[in-house]
């Protein structure tokens, strides 16, 4: 048995969830999402939580237990408390600043790169070596914070670009200055 599949989901009072047949939809004070199901998988609603059971031990059913339990947990908790990352940028003349809807990314180049957050997204640069991403679907935080961290990864050398808050940068030596 998968053990994160077999771990029940707790409910809050602020979420909502309804389940047709291949869609379950859950609501809350953020926003609301939904989820086409696989049919290897079951959920039923005991004791203010939700279990998600698979229908047999085939391969399939197993490889999806687990995910469709993380995927329908990070919907309660994108719906009721939302998620958020911190990406920091490190370099001399490097900065982000929100220009109208707009993130502008001076990053060392020949031009600014502006960057529009995809609906649902909410972009702040609180100063200008931070940028928070913030939104109620947890994949699509992940993939607009990797995007933007696509733009200057950092480099091993001095280090300098767009990195993760509390990610740690391997660091090279480089050249030994004469021999």
């Amino acid at each position: 048995m998968s053990r994160i599949g077999k771990m029940p989901i707790p409910l809050s009072n602020q979420a909502k969830i309804e389940i047709n047949d291949t869609i379950i939809r859950v609501s809350g004070p953020k926003g609301s999402l939904e989820q086409k199901l696989t049919d290897q998988v079951i959920i039923t609603e005991e004791n203010s939580a939700l279990l998600v059971r698979r229908i047999d031990d085939s391969k399939k059913a197993r490889a999806q237990h687990g995910l469709y339990r993380m995927l329908i947990n990070n919907m309660v908790q994108g719906v009721t408390n939302g998620f958020t990352t911190k990406l920091e940028i490190a370099g001399v003349g490097f900065r982000a600043e929100m220009k109208g809807e707009l993130l502008a990314l001076t990053l060392g180049f020949s031009h600014l790169i502006y960057f529009k957050a995809p609906e649902g997204i909410k972009l702040e640069t609180p100063d200008q070596v931070t940028v928070l991403i913030s939104g109620i679907d947890k994949a699509l935080v992940g993939q607009v914070a990797a995007k933007i961290r696509s733009f200057k990864k950092p480099e091993p050398y001095r280090g300098k670009g767009i990195k993760y808050s509390g990610e740690v940068i391997r660091r090279k030596e480089g050249k030994a200055a004469g021999k």
